[in-house]
């Protein structure tokens, strides 16, 4: 990509800084942002979106609406996104009218599970060394029949529109994957053979259009029922070779994209020691957000500064960490009542940072906040973030 369309964007100055999506991540963005000098407009249908609430501007109207992407591109110098599932169309209608951070067509790699294996695959041959997980497209009643039998069981996986656990199924045999080709409405489908999974880990890069790239110490995940659940991040939290080479992996990933901007790559640990590769988000992921607290550089402070073309200086992470994800079932009682979480009680405990999101309707499954624990050591944070999911009602790690 050539950098002469990536001159820097100098904060304070009269510039504004676009987001194609209004929810949290976008909020994080816009605070990020501001933070910096910059005006933000955000494009969300919601009118109550979390980043709409708090943006300069906020255009609603849908994603793909081509009035509204006129006036983005009138408005902002540069846009970016933060949902993955943002129309690449929408990107593509940008595309020459202001600076993009990530590109069209990275995005619309992330956006399908077949190109994205393809593309995995091809890194780890060429470089990585580190595969997804034995797969295949599955996109008619011929590519159905011929599946192997050591894909079996298995994970089947819309191509498109899947996250947080939607879109798949697991399934034991050929008789259960039929059945979930045809609940999933026989679109296209990737099969992943289920694998003995040890741990769970990601890596966040940020790489500038001039090729310099930092990232993020490596995050271990825990996730329950498709979604993020906990996030730890010290020292030690994953083996040191596997960090390196997860860190290696999603590298390539991003030099054989040409990619600009903030990427996450998820990873599975298996039960020999060794990685496999999941999945990629093209935008700061939910396992970053302890960086607000734990780090000198966020993942949305590079978020800005990989779209406005500045100075990306390597995070240091300055804090032990560990991050709980806060869903909407928390403000239900046992017996499905509304109720209030106890804050006070939470917010005594030493090196809590509370994030909500400013939605305003909490529904079980919905990502309404997070809560990060810091202190200097694993021990200390680990301990404090028990004591927090306690009281909160969310099972132990």
């Amino acid at each position: 990509m050539s950098t002469a369309a990536f001159q820097p964007l100098l904060p304070g100055s009269d510039v504004t800084l676009g987001m194609l999506g209004g929810g949290q991540l976008g909020r994080m963005f816009v605070h990020a942002a501001q933070a910096m000098g910059f005006t933000t407009a955000v494009l969300d249908p919601a009118a109550d979106s979390p980043a709409g609430l708090v943006s300069e501007r906020h255009l609603c109207a849908a994603w793909d609406d081509a009035a509204a992407l006129d006036e983005m591109a009138g408005i902002a110098t540069a846009v970016s996104l933060e949902f993955e599932n943002v129309p690449a169309a929408a990107l593509e209608a940008l595309q020459g009218r202001c600076r993009l951070a990530p590109g069209a067509e990275a995005v619309a790699i992330a956006q399908d599970r077949i190109r994205e294996k393809e593309l995995f695959a091809r890194c780890a041959r060429q470089a990585s060394g580190v595969p997804p997980a034995p797969y295949m497209a599955i996109a008619s009643e011929a590519d159905l029949a011929a599946v192997p039998p050591t894909l079996l069981p298995g994970v089947l996986k819309a191509a498109r529109l899947g996250y947080d656990g939607k879109g798949q199924a697991r399934v034991r045999g050929r008789a259960e994957l039929a059945a979930a080709w045809e609940a999933l409405g026989r679109v296209p489908c990737v099969l992943e053979q289920m694998l003995p999974l040890a741990a769970e880990c990601s890596i966040i890069i940020a790489r500038g259009a001039d090729g310099q790239c930092v990232h993020l110490p490596v995050q271990r995940n825990t996730h329950r029922d498709g979604i993020l659940a906990i996030s730890e991040i010290y020292e030690g939290n994953v083996p040191q070779p596997l960090a390196q080479q997860a860190l290696a992996a999603t590298k390539e990933i991003a030099q054989t994209l040409d990619y600009v901007g903030v990427l996450c790559v998820e990873f599975f640990i298996l039960d020999d020691d060794t990685l496999v590769v999941n999945e990629m988000a093209p935008r700061p992921h939910n396992s970053g957000h302890y960086s607000i607290d734990a780090c000198d550089v966020s993942q949305f402070e590079l978020q800005v500064r990989t779209l406005a073309g500045l100075p990306l200086p390597q995070p240091r992470q300055h804090s032990a960490a560990v991050m709980l994800n806060l869903l909407g079932d928390l403000w239900f009682d046992a017996a499905g009542q509304p109720c209030t979480p106890p804050w006070a009680q939470v917010l005594a405990l030493p090196g809590a940072h509370l994030h909500l999101y400013g939605k305003t309707e909490a529904r079980r499954g919905r990502k309404m906040g997070h809560i990060t624990f810091t202190g200097d050591s694993a021990p200390q944070v680990r301990a404090q973030a028990l004591r927090a999911a306690q009281m909160l009602g969310i099972a132990p790690f």
